[in-house]
């Protein structure tokens, strides 16, 4: 019996109030970008952007899901929170 393989992720944040929580897990194909939280509705697209910002600027290869629970951060928290996240999940799968 081979042994089960639990998916790598790696987490930021907190689910405080003007704070937000990322989770970087792999993905089998393309990147994609989950978000959730109050301001949602009206911040997504500015969010989405963000996100890509910095995973572009970090290298990423389109091989990984963000996922954001956001509790109003703003623009410099989030960033620095997918950051973090993308960082700690590189280290996690031994990049």
């Amino acid at each position: 019996m081979s042994p089960i393989e639990t998916p790598r992720s790696a987490q930021a944040g907190t689910v405080e109030s003007m704070d937000c929580l990322v989770t970087v897990t792999a993905s089998g194909g393309g990147r994609r970008v989950e978000i959730s939280g109050g301001g949602t509705s009206r911040f997504r697209d500015v969010m989405e952007k963000k996100i890509n910002q910095v995973l572009d600027g970090l290298g990423e290869r389109e091989n990984v899901t963000i996922s954001v629970q956001d509790n109003g951060a703003v623009d410099l928290v989030l960033g620095a929170r997918v950051e973090a996240a993308y960082l700690r999940f590189r280290e996690a799968i031994g990049e």
